[in-house]
């Protein structure tokens, strides 16, 4: 698959640059002080190869104490909600489960001070041949990197990321106050959450996770001896955002969505096994049930002086946990 995005860590790098990714010998450096590049290819590489072996052995096991080993965050949290659903209705694992291959992989770093610090990389999946996005970040030098967020994107929908002379990109912090963007990328949570609630605010574009899905849930909200109430927040997990060239970012963040359904008197909820597996205590009949879901989203956010607005590329969404009222 051919890449026309300049974004990988370059192959030939300026004999500083090398020093600084090796770390090695007697020189120290101060990544929590430096703008150093987040990561190595050879550690990226390794980062990737990590994930691939946990999401194979979770899935297999269907164990969720396994997704922290290689996952966090929002990732996580979906993830791990999504294992405790296959567990409860296969408890002795999933050993047919189609082992996940990620090929030609090319990784998004950027310079950064500070901590956490984060990196992209993007492989082509044996999943229908779909390009898989990953967020890894990682807290400390002694930390390891773990993805926290996953999106699956067409070539044609990955934009060119701002770049150095060297080939590093650019991260734009999610509380920066002039971030030249149509919305700061630590606003952006909160922002559709509000939309979603109210259907003010005209910074989005029209789609299936926009106004089509304020339409569908609607009617959904409406059947005949049903009801089903929303509300949307922020999650506490922090956005990715990374320059784009046209002065813009693509932005990986999290949202909470919670559902309340009710049936009608004398009616009961259906709980099926997967359900029980998320569970925020028993699985009692009732006509009233209320859902948590964790729904994470990658955006293209255009610069503030643009006549765009905020397009939505992709979204992974699992319940992380049910309660019979």
């Amino acid at each position: 698959m051919t890449r026309r995005s300049p974004f990988r860590v370059p192959v030939a790098m300026t004999a500083a640059g090398a020093a600084l990714l090796t770390l090695s010998g007697c020189m120290t450096v101060h990544g929590e002080r430096e703008m150093l590049p987040a990561v190595s290819k050879a550690e990226a590489g390794k980062a990737l190869q990590q994930f691939v072996d946990g999401f194979n052995t979770s899935n297999s096991k269907l164990d969720p104490k396994v997704n922290p080993t290689y996952e966090t965050d929002s990732l996580l949290a979906v993830d791990q909600a999504l294992i405790k659903a296959g567990h409860a209705i296969s408890p002795q694992g999933n050993p047919k489960f189609p082992p996940l291959t990620l090929r030609n992989p090319t990784f998004t770093v950027p310079k950064q001070a500070g901590w956490p610090k984060v990196f992209l990389a993007d492989a082509v999946s044996n999943r229908n041949n779909a390009r898989w996005f990953l967020v890894f970040t990682r807290d400390s030098v002694g930390a390891k990197w773990k993805a926290g967020y996953l999106s699956a994107l067409a070539d044609k929908e990955v934009p060119q990321f701002k770049t150095d002379k060297d080939g590093f990109a650019e991260v734009v912090p999610a509380d920066a106050g002039d971030s030249g963007l149509k919305v700061a990328p630590g606003k952006l949570g909160e922002t559709y959450a509000a939309y979603l609630n109210t259907g003010k605010g005209d910074v989005f574009a029209p789609g299936p996770h926009t106004d089509r899905w304020r339409s569908l849930r609607e009617k959904q909200g409406r059947q005949p001896g049903a009801r089903i109430q929303y509300e949307d927040q922020a999650s506490g997990f922090a956005p990715v955002a990374l320059r784009t060239k046209d002065g813009g970012a693509l932005v990986f963040f999290s949202t909470y969505y919670h559902q309340q359904k009710t049936v009608a008197e004398g009616s009961r909820i259906n709980i099926p096994p997967e359900i029980k597996g998320i569970m925020d205590g028993p699985a009692k009949t009732s006509n009233r049930m209320t859902f948590t879901t964790l729904s994470e989203q990658v955006v293209k956010v255009p610069a503030a002086s643009s006549q765009e607005k905020i397009a939505f590329l992709h979204r992974l969404e699992a319940k992380t946990s049910a309660k019979s009222l």
